[in-house]
């Protein structure tokens, strides 16, 4: 990964450093020697490999210095003003050096971009750990994607059953309806009918004279009455209270409730469930 930074920053360095030795010494070689034109060329290129060579110390080194990338800057925009002015001044193919003119700055770019991807790399466990990261978010993005989803159509389906029944509802309320109001209506007719009085008398009470009384079921052979039946003596709450304690303790140790009652009705005595449950906790307490 690293090689895919750094190759290219490496090839249009040398590139530009080549290109600015070789424009110095055709651009300087006619107006002062070729050895002064050389070591022109030779001080541009080489001031910038220095401080390229220092300022990438101080990068694996973790650090940082403003002055020497200043400086670095400063040469390659030599190297960029010295191609620019020969393309000037070239009689000949000024177009050509013009455009490879911006080589210096592009290598000092490349060298940044690289720069940058150094601090910012990451090993290949950290790299593995934030793709387990994003691919769970995905995973759980997915899961909860289709748990709105299977939601959204259960909702649905429920909402049309409870329409379709509500419907239901009320077709059948609907068709009710207009049984009753026909039912009332057949009786208002009836109600309201020729003889309607004289038909509801022969069942129930005169509700006007000259109308035929109502008419008695017969009675076949003699019919004796049948005397009432007759209502158990009633206790007090002392009298109930007393009975209640004596057939509690008539036993060792003390009868429950449920034994006491079974004995109070076997002995033919009556008293309500109430009664007998409220003497109970009064004798209890």
């Amino acid at each position: 990964m690293k090689a895919k930074t750094v190759l290219p920053a490496v090839a249009m360095t040398a590139v530009s450093m080549v290109l600015t030795l070789a424009v110095v010494v055709m651009w300087l070689g006619t107006a002062v020697p070729w050895l002064v034109a050389l070591v022109v060329g030779l001080g541009i290129d080489g001031g910038w490999l220095a401080t390229l060579a220092y300022e990438r110390r101080l990068a694996a080194q973790g650090d940082h210095s403003p002055v020497v990338t200043g400086v670095g800057w400063f040469f390659g925009l030599v190297a960029t003003g010295v191609l620019v002015a020969h393309a000037l001044t070239a009689e000949d193919s000024a177009g050509a050096w013009l455009a490879v003119a911006w080589l210096p700055i592009a290598a000092k770019a490349l060298w940044l971009v690289h720069g940058l991807w150094e601090r910012t790399a990451l090993t290949p466990a950290a790299l593995g750990a934030i793709r387990g990261v994003q691919q769970e978010a995905r995973d759980e993005a997915a899961v909860a994607r289709a748990r709105l989803r299977a939601d959204a159509a259960t909702e649905e389906t429920r909402l049309a059953a409870v329409t379709e029944a509500g419907a239901s509802v009320a077709r059948v309320q609907a068709r009710t309806a207009r049984t009753l109001s026909r039912a009332w209506s057949t009786l208002e007719t009836a109600r309201d009918g020729e003889d309607t009085g004289r038909a509801l008398t022969s069942v129930t009470t005169r509700v006007t004279p000259g109308v035929t009384p109502c008419w008695e079921l017969p009675v076949w052979g003699p019919t004796e009455p049948v005397p009432a039946l007759e209502a158990g003596p009633q206790f007090t709450d002392e009298a109930l209270d007393a009975l209640v304690d004596e057939i509690r303790h008539s036993e060792t140790p003390a009868l429950s409730y449920r034994e006491m009652a079974a004995r109070f009705r076997a002995a033919g005595h009556a008293a309500s469930e109430v009664r007998l449950r409220a003497a109970w906790k009064r004798v209890v307490a």
